[in-house]
């Protein structure tokens, strides 16, 4: 008989760098003890034992199964704890849970990505996966808010991005100082400067409850149909595997049938963007 994986043990990984992303943004780089595989999109829980542990959304390439990098905001006493780890440190991984990007169905079509905040560890690891297989798609555009330059995190992501083949990336700040000479606005105002090819394209949004709202309002207006539209609901997840109940959103599990949905799916849902 096979073994079964244990869903409730974590898989012992030693932190080997941690990158400061912003003043509350770490990135932590993990070896696993075994090769660790997700999708693009799906999350992981990551724990400290002792401690705790909080669900994230791997901000590394699905194609790279011997490291994981993994974005951490600093927004409680479980990530405070981990924001003073050190290389050296061992951490646990559990998962990977829940549904990621359908990236085989954006074949043939340009990728609007929009996004805000840490929203942007989903979406590095979505650029990653586009990457490749850039040779089947029209093109990928991001559009990325922060609240200032110092809070925008993969600030050398943007400069690599624009020098590939295929690839665009624009930023947004909401408040500039003296070296920043870029846009000043909301991210949503990065996406009327941008041309699209309505029926050839899909729209992915990640960030803040309110960005992702007023984004999803936006896309819609531009005439994308709901089912165009791919919001990564990262909100009130805890346990992980659809137990606790406490990320349901309507008759949805957020761990187990998402993060990943569509608009046409729970557009109907009340308070999906609280």
């Amino acid at each position: 008989m096979s073994a079964t994986l244990n869903i409730y043990k974590p898989l012992r990984a030693k932190l080997t760098e941690v990158i400061d992303e912003s003043p509350l943004i770490k990135t932590f780089v993990l070896v696993p003890e075994s090769r660790f595989s997700f999708g693009t999109g799906q999350f992981i829980e990551l724990s400290v034992d002792g401690i705790g542990e909080a669900p994230f959304t791997p901000s590394s390439s699905p194609h790279v199964s011997d490291r994981l990098e993994v974005t951490v905001m600093k927004t409680g006493y479980v990530t405070e704890y981990m924001h003073g780890l050190k290389p050296g440190a061992f951490m646990g991984i559990r998962g990977p849970y829940g549904r990621g990007y359908p990236v085989g169905s954006f074949f043939g079509k340009e990728v609007i990505i929009l996004g805000g905040g840490c929203g942007l560890a989903p979406i590095r690891s979505l650029l990653y996966a586009l990457e490749h297989i850039k040779d089947k798609l029209e093109r990928v555009v991001l559009c990325y808010g922060s609240k200032t330059p110092a809070d925008c995190v993969y600030k050398p992501l943007f400069n690599r991005l624009n020098n590939t083949e295929k690839f665009e990336a624009y930023r947004t700040v909401d408040k500039g100082d003296e070296e920043w000479d870029g846009n000043v606005g909301v991210a949503t105002t990065l996406l009327e400067k941008i041309n699209v090819k309505l029926g050839k394209s899909v729209a992915v949004v990640c960030g803040p409850p309110v960005m992702m709202k007023f984004g999803t309002i936006k896309f819609l207006e531009m005439g994308y149909k709901d089912q165009e539209i791919y919001l990564s609901m990262e909100k009130n997840m805890s346990c992980g595997l659809g137990k606790c109940g406490h990320c349901m959103m309507g008759k949805y599990f957020v761990c187990k049938d998402g993060p990943v949905f569509t608009y046409d799916e729970i557009k109907d849902t009340p308070d999906i963007w609280k």
